[in-house]
């Protein structure tokens, strides 16, 4: 059974919150970077990594699309949790003597309503949970933080206002990263499964309409697609998928064949079950092992 989940952020930061919802019994490791949390996991100090990957919202979450498939690590796991903000000060703080309101870009940007209507100054910090604990530091009622629940908890803070974000279906959807290991077999997933994988089509017209058209004709539903470039080659083009089921089921396994004559590279990043938010089973932020 692992130890240690890490994960990118201070305590309090919604990575620490969903690590604390799928792995209570885990140890939580904060770190400064993305890039921390994976070196951490290769190197053995910790077992597993807890990796925001897409925003209902913001889309994508920068630099993940380039360190997964360079880490060597594996997806094990996935988790989707609903996004709160509140808006903490310290002790005896109220809104309207506040004049700044401190967190990170995203948050700021989705809790627009909160802040045009008090009256506030966003200032951009390089992290929520790390917002609430400045303002603790800086112990001046005139500042304030928009940071997860847990924050207020964590660094003594009171909630002045909560859930005061604009949209409240805002969801992120993180992936569990473990060291790379034999793929489970259909035997061992035996439940609903998720496949993820990266690809690179050959330089030929309509490489990726011919790469994608046998997951279409086999029936197999594709729910995420995205590329990035490799390096400086504005021509090379590498693209990130995820796709309902398991390899060895015989749809995924015609469409990955066929998806093999029209690329020059096809890695799987990981094989999992799929999260009960994603088969209904559960709202986003309950997991049942």
């Amino acid at each position: 059974m692992a130890q240690k989940i890490a994960y990118q952020g201070e305590p309090g930061a919604n990575s620490n919150i969903a690590c604390a919802q799928m792995f209570p019994e885990l140890e939580s490791i904060p770190c400064a970077s993305f890039e921390d949390a994976f070196e951490l996991v290769s190197g053995g100090d910790a077992d597993l990594a807890m990796i925001p990957i897409e925003n209902s919202i913001a889309g994508r979450v920068a630099d993940i699309h380039v360190l997964l498939p360079q880490s060597r690590l594996q997806i094990v796991g996935e988790f989707f949790l609903p996004i709160h903000f509140d808006l903490l000060g310290i002790p005896g703080s109220t809104i309207e003597g506040a004049t700044e309101v401190h967190s990170h870009i995203h948050a700021l940007g989705q809790c627009r309503r909160l802040i045009r209507s008090a009256g506030l100054k966003p200032v951009i910090a390089g992290d929520t949970a790390g917002s609430a604990r400045e303002v603790r530091e800086w112990n001046d009622p005139a500042k304030l933080s928009l940071a997860p629940p847990l924050a207020a908890e964590i660094y003594g803070l009171e909630v002045l206002a909560s859930r005061v974000e604009d949209d409240p279906s805002n969801t992120t959807r993180f992936v569990v990263l473990a060291p790379e290991k034999e793929l489970p077999t259909r035997e061992a997933l035996p439940g609903p499964a998720v496949t993820s994988f990266l690809f690179r089509v050959r330089n030929v017209p309509s490489a990726l309409f011919k790469a994608l058209g046998g997951f279409a004709t086999n029936g197999v539903n594709m729910t995420r697609l995205e590329s990035y470039m490799v390096g400086n080659e504005f021509a090379a083009t590498m693209f990130m998928a995820d796709v309902e089921g398991h390899p060895e089921d015989l749809p995924v396994r015609l469409a990955l064949e066929e998806l093999d004559f029209f690329t020059t590279e096809v890695r799987i990043l990981g094989v999992y079950a799929a999260a009960d938010y994603r088969t209904g089973q559960a709202p986003a932020g309950e997991h049942r092992g």
